[in-house]
């Protein structure tokens, strides 16, 4: 029994070990704040960070790990990114994967690939009016607390 307790609790750690993908973490705000602004989107499409957090924010409270199941397509990462346009969850039917990725890249804790494909969403649709938390909390309304001590 007890050699049988010491295998499953090695197996955990080296199975955390061994697929750090699958891996995500909750990226305070501030932090996000510093990244957003790092990669260039304040004045991104005509929005601030401030929009960008509050999307977050509502999209995903700041989970890489995200996942909402939407029925005939899916939602993944921290920004929520939809599985019927933008990416390939193997899945979905008849999937466009316009940011050319799997799904499960935007699950993990290296938001580059998320950033790079949210960008395109919003160049694309000319501001973050595909992304419901964003329409339903953040549009028009004044966001300095998204980034306020950061």
């Amino acid at each position: 029994m007890r050699k049988a307790m010491l295998f499953s609790g090695f197996l955990v750690v080296f199975l955390g070990l061994a697929l750090p993908g699958i891996q995500g973490k909750i990226i305070p705000r501030c932090e996000l704040v510093k990244i957003l602004r790092q990669n260039s989107f304040e004045g991104f499409v005509g929005k601030t960070v401030a929009d960008w957090v509050c999307l977050v924010a509502h999209e995903s409270s700041y989970d890489t790990k995200a996942f909402h199941n939407n029925g005939a397509s899916r939602d993944y990462g921290i920004f929520q990114i939809n599985s019927q346009y933008w990416c390939d969850d193997g899945k979905t039917h008849g999937s466009k994967n316009a940011c050319h990725t799997s799904c499960s890249k935007f699950q993990d804790d290296n938001i580059k690939d998320d950033m790079q494909c949210a960008k395109k969403i919003a160049q694309e649709a000319k501001g973050l009016k595909p992304w419901v938390g964003w329409n339903k909390h953040c549009k028009g309304k004044n966001l300095s607390s998204y980034v306020k001590g950061c």
